[in-house]
Formats: structure tokens, sequence, C-alpha cells
């Protein structure tokens, strides 16, 4: 279920949501491999009308299962979102859809989350990346006479005859 605040109830005093959302909900699919949302949206805001529009402010909070791009470790990355705040115009060219007195405040939410994002996830900031695992050790020889060690594309190259 969507983020809905209705009209009518801000008339009276702000509204208060609190609860989750199911990642499916706030459709967060970035194609990211790297970064996938399948834990639920924790929100605590509070909405009030000001004159023509809607301040929504509080705290958003959603746990991110990454990969570590150095290391490919799985990893938590936890975003909170602390004074989280939106304005929502209802009147004029940005204004926002208003549907049976309702305002969705879901597309919103799923932007700002979007943009805080972690861009390139790691596991630890001096995570070292992959282990380099030796391909043959040095002084075996090949098929040709020669030891790993001399073989290379370079040395490949140089047989052509161009």
């Amino acid at each position: 279920m969507p983020l809905l605040v209705n009209l009518r109830h801000l008339e009276l005093h702000n509204v208060r949501l609190q609860g989750e959302l199911p990642a499916k909900e706030l459709d967060l699919e970035t194609g990211d491999e790297m970064v996938q949302a399948r834990q639920p949206l924790h929100h605590d805001l509070e909405v009030q009308q000001i004159e023509e529009g809607l301040l929504v402010q509080g705290h958003l909070h959603i746990v991110l299962d990454c990969q570590c791009v150095r290391c490919l470790k799985p990893v938590e990355y936890e975003l909170n979102l602390e004074n989280w705040a939106c304005h929502l115009p209802l009147a004029g060219d940005e204004a926002v859809a208003v549907l049976n007195d309702c305002v969705d405040l879901t597309p919103s939410v799923r932007e700002d989350i979007l943009l805080e994002f972690p861009q390139h996830p790691l596991c630890d900031p001096q995570c070292r990346g992959l282990q380099k695992t030796p391909v043959g050790k040095p002084g075996n020889t090949n098929s040709t006479g020669q030891t790993e060690a001399d073989v290379s594309a370079w040395a490949e190259l140089n047989k052509l005859k161009l």
C-alpha cells in the first residue's frame, strides 16, 4: 500500500504516518547488480498543509543489500534520512496528483531514496579487493620450451610479421 495522505484530514490537524512500506511498493529497481532494495522502508513522517502545498518532514530508514565493488562480498548498507523534508505543491504546473482527496507521497520518497543510493558500495573503506592468485609458478616450461615468466602477450605479438 503506498504512502497516502487524505487532504480532508489535514484540514483539522497535522497527520502522522508511521510504519513500514514493502520494497516492492517503492519500485526501487535500478538495474544495478551491486545495490538491491529487498527489505521494507521504515518511515515516521508528519504531514501538514501549508497554503497551497504539503510539507512532509520526518525520518526514512531502509537497509540495502549490496555487494562490495572490490571484493564482491555481500554487505548491508543502512540508508538513513534523518531530517528528511519535502514540499509538494497542490496548485500550479508542478502540482502533485490528487485522487479521491488523497495525495501519494511514494514518488517523492522513492526519488530521494534513489538519490542516496551508494554509487560504489564497499565492505570496508580499506578493502583490498579480490585476492590475486598466481596462474603458474615461475620456472615451469610450456610446450615451446619457454618459461611462463618469459611468455607474455607482447612476446606473442612480436612474432607477427606484418
